[in-house]
């Protein structure tokens, strides 16, 4: 009797069966790498809002001027404040007009922390307006305390000192949900001024 080649019942589950564990561990190995790319990718993010918010504050921060303005409801606003609903409010120069628009080329842009999100609103006259939509900078902030520094000493209540309308440094320290706390200092440009 002659045999018939091929593979017997057998032979062909025990292929199977390998070929399925190969398989499984093919899709458990791509989905970790889909989950960790996933994982970078926001970590990243999270990072480069970082990073942008900082840019934003050195640059409010750094380009700061000595001038007062008013509120929408008319009172009197120092150059640069700490407290009340904002966690800091300031007066900025440079702020760039290529359309040539008939308005003045600085802002007054104020930071608030609402609900875990820290938050930048600008108003677009100096005098009287009220802030735009906020844009939101980062999110999962637990906690956010901004001290002013004047000649080398912390002021957490910061009220303007004759002649020097605005502090020399701006201590800004954040708690983030992931990060831990982070503490930045800020030079205030026009402090001199």
């Amino acid at each position: 009797m002659t045999r018939r080649a091929g593979f017997t019942l057998v032979e062909v589950l025990v292929a199977l069966t390998i070929f399925a564990m190969i398989a499984s561990a093919g899709v458990g190995l791509l989905s970790f790498a889909i989950d960790n790319r996933l994982a970078v990718r926001d970590a990243s993010e999270r990072t480069a809002a970082f990073q942008r918010t900082r840019a934003l504050m050195r640059a409010d921060l750094g380009q700061a001027a000595p001038r007062r303005v008013r509120g929408a409801d008319g009172a009197p606003e120092a150059a640069f404040e700490l407290g009340g609903e904002a966690l800091f409010a300031v007066t900025r120069r440079g702020w760039i007009n290529p359309g040539e628009a008939q308005r003045a080329s600085m802002q007054r842009v104020e930071y608030r922390l609402v609900d875990g999100r820290l938050e930048r609103r600008v108003r677009e006259r100096l005098d009287g307006a009220r802030p735009a939509e906020p844009q939101v900078l980062l999110e999962n902030v637990e906690n956010a305390q901004v001290t002013a520094i004047l000649d080398g000493d912390p002021i957490a209540d910061w009220r303007p000192v004759r002649n020097r309308p605005l502090p020399d440094a701006v201590r800004i320290d954040l708690t983030l949900e992931g990060y831990g706390p982070v503490s930045q200092l800020f030079v205030v440009a026009g402090a001199d001024a």
